[in-house]
């Protein structure tokens, strides 16, 4: 095994585990932390190499975290205050395990021997990570921090996943035993298993009832592109997952299409297929279940092929499918509808089009609209290149947050939110982290004052008859949300549209000038 250099042997344990992240690769940390952490702070503090970013909420660091580490492609590391803290950033943690995005949690932990007093923030914290951790472990007093650092990096970017290292306060002061750490081992080549590629070609060639689904790390342009032009010159079809981590789309890419929410509409695309090559996705399931209506989205009696494991590189694969089959030309996007008058009052699909007909070149794109912003995906096909963020695991009030930590990855590129106005009321203080670090990122509000999501599912579970009760769980307009108000309290300059023409002006606007900007898209 080969080591990395060496830290300072004098450190305690708080330095010598922001040392080995910094060794590590991770020099990003976002945090909000308490008392058991101030020694960690400390060390930050004297290490100007890591940036430490500061949410007023734990769903917003975690939430951050995972948008960093979907658009640098490693991981940024969180603190958090002791259990309770873990357990309000967890929602967040269950929306990255599902993006399968490489994080590092640091998680504070009472000294050990106060930890036996049964303190009144004493829990179980290794039982709070474990569901949504690839990696938990608890440092120990005497033990090597350090090392365990690097193990947690190691572990969170090669499953990617998360890893956890709880970090009792009596180890972070203490002196760290010093010495090498475990250098970074190369990555594993990702070559598909033979048995597996041949299966996959026979069904790619057996051509239209064959159906290739993306997902992961298949949906960056190369692979796309790839699996787009074995499905054209072989007559076979080729979607993404519904939800996805990211993909990279617009002019010159892929113009592949997801599969659709709706059991509805995913149960009738679904059954002309005869087999699926899943490449870096899972099989198609119902998001929920509805009485009536399947669990399984294809078919009985249709085959499903696995190529490539969820989290693993697709490109290799698709390599090797291409030396063995033809491959066509990618077909073209449709072009954006013609755009709406100035004065059309704003509806979801408007509002949707006209962020798609704007969008800047290189932008990244987070889209937690749920409902209203449907429109966009389509219409922003041909549009410029851009990265499309989702909400993975379905645990909403990821979009501001997410928003936050890609804009922190990739500075000089717009970061563009499309945002359902329910969900973004979980995280509302990712604002104040996006003034506080002027990051560039505009925030366009679907203004609907509604779940809207929960009409249609109460339609979708038989319940379209019900009374004031049930509708005013559905209702956000008694008192309606004053989104600029809420925005320039955190620091956000803020503005509001009506008309397609005034979100035109609006979003142009905001990508001429540097740091956050809110658009409350009122919809009628």
């Amino acid at each position: 095994m080969s080591f990395m250099s060496s830290t300072d042997n004098s450190a305690n344990g708080a330095q010598r585990l922001c040392d080995a992240l910094l060794e590590s690769g991770v020099d990003t940390c976002f945090a909000n932390p308490g008392t058991s952490e101030m020694h960690f702070v400390g060390a930050l503090d004297a290490r100007p190499r890591m940036r430490c970013i500061l949410g007023l909420a734990e769903g917003v660091v975690t939430g951050a975290a995972d948008g960093y580490g979907r658009m640098a492609d490693r991981p940024a590391a969180t603190l958090l205050h002791l259990g309770p803290g873990l357990a309000n950033g967890l929602s967040n943690l269950h929306n990255a395990r599902r993006a399968r995005t490489p994080l590092v949690n640091v998680v504070g932990e009472h000294a050990t021997d106060h930890l036996a007093l049964d303190p009144p923030l004493a829990s179980d914290i290794d039982s709070l990570a474990a569901p949504m951790s690839n990696w938990v472990r608890r440092a120990v007093p005497g033990g090597d921090v350090g090392h365990d650092a690097a193990e947690a990096v190691a572990a969170a970017r090669d499953t990617p996943g998360i890893a956890t290292l709880v970090l009792p306060a009596d180890v972070a002061w203490s002196p760290a035993p010093g010495g090498p750490l475990p250098a970074a081992a190369p990555p594993a080549a990702d070559a598909p298993a033979g048995d597996r590629l041949a299966a996959a070609a026979r069904a790619i060639a057996a051509g239209p009832g064959t159906l290739l689904l993306l997902g992961g790390r298949a949906l960056r342009a190369a692979p796309a592109l790839l699996a787009q032009r074995l499905a054209a010159a072989t007559g076979a079809g080729v979607l993404a997952e519904t939800f996805n981590a990211r993909i990279e789309r617009g002019t010159g890419r892929a113009p592949i299409a997801k599969l659709p929410y709706p059991v509805a509409l995913s149960t009738e695309v679904l059954p002309r297929y005869e087999r699926i090559v899943l490449i870096g996705a899972e099989r198609p399931v119902a998001f929920f279940a509805y009485p009536g209506k399947p669990g399984l989205l294809y078919p009985e009696g249709c085959e499903i092929v696995p190529l490539v494991d969820p989290g693993s590189e697709a490109l290799p694969a698709l390599e090797a499918l291409a030396e063995r089959l033809a491959l066509g030309d990618v077909p073209a996007a449709a072009p954006a509808p013609e755009p709406p008058p100035d004065d059309a009052p704003l509806t979801p699909d408007i509002a949707a089009g006209l962020v798609a007909r704007h969008l800047p070149e290189d932008a990244v794109v987070v889209d937690e609209s749920v409902t209203s912003g449907r429109a966009f995906f389509a219409e922003s096909m041909a549009g410029p290149r851009h990265d499309y963020l989702q909400l993975t695991g379905g645990s909403i009030g990821i979009g501001l947050p997410l928003s936050a930590g890609a804009a922190v990855a990739c500075p000089g590129r717009r970061v563009v939110t499309l945002q359902a106005d329910g969900s973004a009321m979980y995280s509302l203080q990712a604002l104040w982290t996006q003034a506080r670090e002027r990051l560039d990122v505009t925030t366009v509000i679907f203004s609907n004052r509604s779940y809207a999501i929960l009409k249609g599912e109460m339609a979708n579970v038989g319940l379209e008859n019900y009374g004031d009760a049930a509708a005013r769980m559905m209702s956000l307009d008694d008192p309606a949300l004053d989104w600029c108000a809420l925005a320039r309290g955190h620091g956000v300059e803020a503005a509001r549209a009506a008309t397609a023409g005034q979100l035109g002006d609006l979003l142009r606007q905001s990508f001429r000038q540097g740091g956050p900007f809110l658009i409350e898209a009122c919809l009628g």
